[in-house]
């Protein structure tokens, strides 16, 4: 996993409990899972382009012609 350890997992935990706090955590952790959540749906979600042309276009070409 991303080439680290356990020890240097252990110093990443220590480190943000320092900063956030234990009471934070559950919170943080939540947001966190939401966005890796949101981040995968928007990769695996398929972009459809709609290439129709709008009616109010056509009428406005047979108009013009």
């Amino acid at each position: 996993m991303f080439g680290l350890g356990i020890q240097e997992l252990l110093i990443i935990l220590v480190i943000v409990l320092v900063i956030f706090g234990a009471g934070r955590l559950p919170e943080i952790g939540r947001d966190l899972g939401k966005a890796i959540k949101g981040f995968k749906r928007a990769v695996t979600e398929n972009d459809e382009i709609d290439v129709t042309p709008k009616q109010n276009e056509i009428e406005g070409k047979k108009k013009g012609s």
